[in-house]
């Protein structure tokens, strides 16, 4: 055989070993979030990606006297009050479902369907996934993707810890993440010496934590905050989550 068949045989050979390596390509990237998953069970994340990005924008929007304010405190060294009140504001039935609430999910639509204030129904364990692996933005993408890292922490996590790494990486105000940090930040304490009251303020501006003020609440976030308070009392308080 000729010099032109052996390029040919080489060619396809090439372009079978491409074929090959695309089709490893997504039981890899399989495996790599399972791994990521799983090391974050029982290794504290320094940063999430929520985090990084808004450094990422603070920089390029010229803000360079902007920091990250980031302490992680363990879920028990919190005040039992914090926890709770986190679940009472943003997803109550936390401890019943397996990382997306259908009930919540079709309330929401109902609601949304009749018009006004849009409403959402992303579960904590939801958020988790978001904020600590995922880019911002919306995307059919990022959903599929969503979607995916929330059935792994719910498979491969215990509630607790989703919980606590939920408290550690919230923004409860601008480049502040997590409790420890927002108690030091707004009231100069350790996240376990919080007040119900003050934990409930904490919780009050999770949906926009850049536009409400916790240590200095207006009318919205103390309304709020009284509401999660009582919700937390009807929940059955701290001992909702320890049931579980």
């Amino acid at each position: 055989m000729g010099a032109g068949g052996e390029d040919l045989k080489s060619g396809a050979g090439r372009g079978r070993w491409r074929w090959r390596r695309v089709l490893w390509l997504p039981p890899l990237l399989v495996a790599l979030s399972v791994l990521q998953v799983l090391a974050l069970r029982v290794i504290d994340p320094p940063l999430s990606m929520v985090m990084v990005w808004r450094y990422g924008e603070a920089l390029l929007a010229g803000e360079t006297d902007y920091r990250l304010h980031h302490r992680w405190r363990d879920l028990d060294a919190m005040a039992p009050s914090l926890p709770i009140s986190l679940v009472a504001a943003e997803d109550q039935r936390f401890p019943l479902h397996s990382g997306f609430d259908l009930q919540a999910i079709e309330k929401a639509r109902d609601h949304n369907a009749r018009g006004g204030r849009l409403r959402g129904a992303s579960t904590i364990s939801q958020q988790v996934a978001k904020n600590l692996f995922l880019w911002q933005g919306r995307s059919w993408v990022r959903k599929g993707l969503e979607a995916w890292y929330t059935l792994l922490i719910e498979l491969l996590w215990p509630k607790h810890r989703i919980l606590e790494v939920y408290a550690n990486i919230a923004e409860f105000g601008d480049g502040v993440y997590g409790a420890e940090a927002a108690a030091k930040q707004f009231w100069g304490k350790d996240a376990a010496r919080l007040t119900p009251a003050e934990s409930a303020r904490l919780a009050a501006v999770l949906p926009s934590p850049r536009r409400y003020d916790a240590a200095l609440p207006g009318p919205y976030v103390q309304r709020r905050a009284n509401w999660i308070q009582r919700q937390a009392r009807q929940l059955g308080g701290a001992g909702y989550l320890r049931d579980e």
